[in-house]
Order: structure tokens, then sequence, then C-alpha cells
């Protein structure tokens, strides 16, 4: 499921869950998944930062892109 997928499956999530329209057992099972939706879109999101804190020289070497410095 794509980054984009997974936010949308968790902001249906947390209206199906807002809305108060759910019994309790179906609540308890959104609420998991959303946890685990969390997860996976937090390790995503580190994963990106981590590769767009780099940039590129001219040679090929990686270096740590501060942004005060450009």
């Amino acid at each position: 499921m794509k980054f984009e997928d997974k936010i949308k499956e968790l902001e249906k999530i947390v209206n199906d869950l807002e809305s108060g329209n759910i019994d309790l057992d179906k609540a308890i099972d959104k609420y998991s998944k959303a946890m685990k939706l969390i997860s996976e879109c937090d390790k995503e999101l580190k994963s990106v930062e981590e590769k767009i804190s780099k940039i590129v020289k001219e040679n090929g070497d990686l270096e740590d892109f501060d942004i005060e410095d450009k």
C-alpha cells in the first residue's frame, strides 16, 4: 500500500471512530489497524528523511545537507 493510501485509510478510520456509530469490537479493530498504519507511515517517513538529508556531490560522494549553509 502506498504512503498516500495509508494516510487516506487512517483518515477514514479516524472519521469512523469519531462518528461513534460503531460497536466496541469494531472500534478496537479499527484502532489496532490505525496503530499499525501509523507505525508503517512513521518508518517510511524516517527512511525518506534520511535519504533527503543527504546530497550528492559532483564526484558522487554523499554529504550531509544543512539548509542553513545553502
